[in-house]
């Protein structure tokens, strides 16, 4: 026995030893973490302060650009510090080490899309200086809150760099049109995943992704009651995490003057406003991924044909740290493979190479910046030309009174004839597109006789009135233009396009309208549901008597809606996710029962239902998914929903005859991404479930008198006075 218990224990030493041998060898492998001091040094070259208004909002008010961007970095810090970490560690590639095994198909991306390499070859030919030095002083003011609070830092996370900010660019963009979901259709064993975007499990593969849509509208002065362009900025984004809303005002004595929704690890303001105007955006689908079966050599693996010709991969070595357990850190080593058309995916399957828009594009942030100080319409057009943003549509308006609609995306000019919708042969060369539809051929609609313009999240050929809108036969069928419309499509035309003059207060209750249309798909399901014979069902019976009763609205007291929005929910939510969505008369059952058990009735009111939640907080909320008040709910073990996406930050913009502007916002939380113990967590929560707004306070003749704290980078720590 007590030879057993020394070999046990031997055993036990020599496994101690060699993961504390692997955990030391891993830790010298790693940069050596800044010197704080170095850190707060560089603080002090920079000339700025920050002034937060009585909601906590941050008004980061310095002379130079440079010196508003490193205090919006300290702002932004203070206020999601995790997320800004998490998302540099993401773009780096190195996720997985705090995150586990969980992370390292993430890691593998950015390896896939060659996002470092990309940053390293063109950061400083393609980004002018102007715009690097924004970047590089956004990281130096995180990196200064980073050294006054090092219990806050995540290990390995300093020092952000402005590379690092160009690379979360260059890596979250493409998702916004799909790319990760067709990665993952030839990955995952479910072939329906996506890179989760919400709080809890960012950056990590889920196949429950949260829908992102989104409203905009531009509504020119001829079609205003008062002679006023208005603007109404209406994303849909989770409600936390890599791709959540955070407002702030940024007033450089340089032109740099913005207000609106900015996502951590962004210095730029990417939908607002400046002084002269306006843009929002809402994102769309293209067709803008083409994937390739390659014929691999039989003889050599490594090698693929293009026109009866064998040519060698690319090859490179993907070293990815994935946690073990605690502070163990273990290497992994995977092949990452490029042919002629891209990153290549070798599956059980075959091997398929993928080309995509925006591949090795760097310059997303010079147009955002670009955008961002453009003082008219042929300023805002010439960034847009750059075409750096790979997708997304924007609605734009200015104190002009110009109004206009881009179905922005970066096309493909393909081969015509082909069917480039399904999976290609990857052996014929002139398959392999080079080059993208240039900015004046992008449909776009811009002051139409009609007055207004639209997207919610569908097609562009309904985008104004039908008399100005775009002919889907004036674009080539190889653009793969997206032809769907949502509800939220509907009504913006049985609103917005039914009102001949739209008044300050008929926009804004547009934007809250809760009904679904007559022609959603919602609806039908309804009719379909009501005209089934129940026979001896009774809980079938009385829901059919329920829903007929249903006029599509979805306010807090509504006895029908939560009936029909637990029924078409998993229907709309699969729809908008691309994959096979269930029967309603299967969500239906599911309904009745979630109902009955929790409620004990199949009519409760919709607001008991339908919730939102934040620390303390626990309110009623009108809307639904995919209606204009859109409200996605995940379900809880108490039979109610809690909202986790749609709207979130909301701003509604107008330019007077005289062309002043003015400008009004919510925020779903408040400023306080994470610090519970903030007056400020869910301030906002209250008015945005009352649907109403609190004034942007755009100039320093605005803000005056509502200023809750005013202090330099620092001061709050240090105890130094206020300016």
């Amino acid at each position: 026995m007590r030879y057993v218990k020394i070999g046990v224990l031997t055993v036990t030493g020599l496994v101690i030893g060699a993961a504390l041998f692997l955990i030391v060898a891993d830790r010298l492998g790693q940069p050596v973490p800044p010197d704080p001091a170095v850190l707060i040094a560089k603080a002090r070259q920079y000339d700025v302060h920050i002034e937060r208004d009585t909601f906590g909002v941050p008004h980061v008010i310095g002379p130079r650009d440079v010196d508003v961007a490193f205090g919006f970095g300290f702002a932004h810090a203070e206020d999601d510090f995790a997320t800004i970490q998490q998302v540099a560690l993401a773009v780096r590639g190195q996720l997985a080490a705090t995150e586990g095994r969980k992370a390292a198909v993430t890691d593998y991306l950015v390896h896939l899309f060659r996002v470092w390499e990309t940053v390293n070859a063109k950061y400083e030919s393609d980004l002018p200086p102007d715009v690097r030095r924004v970047m590089e002083a956004y990281a130096d003011g995180v990196n200064y809150y980073a050294a006054l609070h090092p219990d806050k830092t995540m290990r390995g996370a300093l020092p952000l760099t402005g590379k690092d900010v160009a690379a979360g660019f260059v890596f979250k963009l493409p998702f916004f049109y799909g790319l990760d979901k067709v990665l993952l259709k030839f990955t995952e064993p479910e072939g329906s995943g996506a890179i989760s975007k919400d709080g809890k499990d960012p950056f990590l593969i889920t196949h429950d992704p949260l829908p992102v849509g989104s409203n905009a509208v531009a509504v020119a002065p001829q079609r205003s009651a008062d002679g006023a362009t208005r603007l109404l900025v209406n994303s849909h984004q989770p409600y936390t995490g890599p791709v959540a809303w955070y407002e702030a005002v940024l007033d450089s004595g340089e032109g740099w003057h913005v207000a609106g929704g900015f996502f951590p690890g962004s210095p730029f303001m990417l939908h607002g406003h400046n002084q002269h105007l306006g843009w929002a955006n809402t994102v769309n689908e293209p067709d803008l991924v083409d994937v390739y079966k390659l014929t691999i050599n039989p003889a050599n693996q490594n090698q693929y044909q293009v026109d009866g010709q064998w040519r060698d991969f690319e090859k490179s070595d993907a070293k990815i740290r994935v946690k073990i357990w605690g502070p163990l850190v273990w290497t992994v080593h995977r092949d990452v493979l490029y042919a002629a058309q891209g990153p290549v995916l070798k599956t059980d399957r075959g091997a398929f190479a993928v080309r995509y828009a925006g591949m090795n594009e760097v310059r997303q942030p010079l147009q955002y910046f670009r955008l961002n100080k453009a003082g008219s319409l042929a300023d805002w057009r010439a960034a847009m030309a750059l075409q750096a943003l790979p997708s997304l549509n924007f609605v734009y308006a200015d104190e002009k009174g110009n109004i206009g609609y881009v179905y922005n995306g970066l096309f493909p000019v393909r081969r015509e004839g082909q069917d480039w919708r399904g999976v290609l042969p990857g052996d014929r060369s002139e398959l392999i597109w080079h080059s993208y539809l240039p900015f004046d051929k992008v449909p776009q609609v811009w002051n139409p006789p009609s007055g207004f313009v639209f997207n919610s999240n569908n097609t562009p050929f309904h985008a104004t009135a039908p008399a100005d809108d775009l002919k889907p036969q004036d674009f080539s069928p190889t653009l793969g233009i997206q032809t769907n419309m949502t509800n939220r499509a509907w009504r913006a035309l049985e609103t917005y396009g039914a009102d001949p003059r739209i008044t300050a207060a008929s926009f804004r209750a547009y934007k809250y309208d809760l009904s679904y249309s007559a022609r959603s798909d919602l609806a039908q399901m309804v009719a379909d549901i009501c005209a089934i014979d129940p026979g001896k069902d009774a809980d079938l019976l009385r829901a059919q008597e329920i829903l007929k009763r249903w006029d599509g609205e979805t306010g807090v007291a509504s006895r029908s809606a939560a009936l029909a929005v637990l029924m078409g929910q998993p229907v709309l939510v699969a729809k908008e996710q691309g994959k096979s969505p269930p029967q309603p008369i299967d969500t239906l059952r599911e309904a009745i029962q979630t109902l009955k058990t929790h409620f004990g009735r199949l009519d409760p009111e919709w607001g008991e239902v339908n919730r939102l939640r934040r620390g303390k907080v626990n309110l009623a909320i009108d809307g639904g998914p995919d209606t204009y008040r859109a409200v996605y709910g995940e379900k809880q073990s108490d039979g109610t929903l809690t909202a986790v996406a749609g709207d979130t930050l909301i701003m509604f913009v107008s330019w007077d005859k005289t062309g002043t502007l003015t400008s009004e916002s919510i925020h779903q939380f408040g400023t306080a991404t994470l610090d519970q113990n903030s007056p400020h967590y869910a301030d906002q929560s209250p008015l945005f479930v009352a649907m109403k707004t609190k004034p942007v306070l755009f100039t320093q003749a605005q803000l005056a008198g509502h200023i809750e704290t005013d202090y330099r980078p620092g001061e709050r720590e240090t105890s130094a006075p206020k300016r």
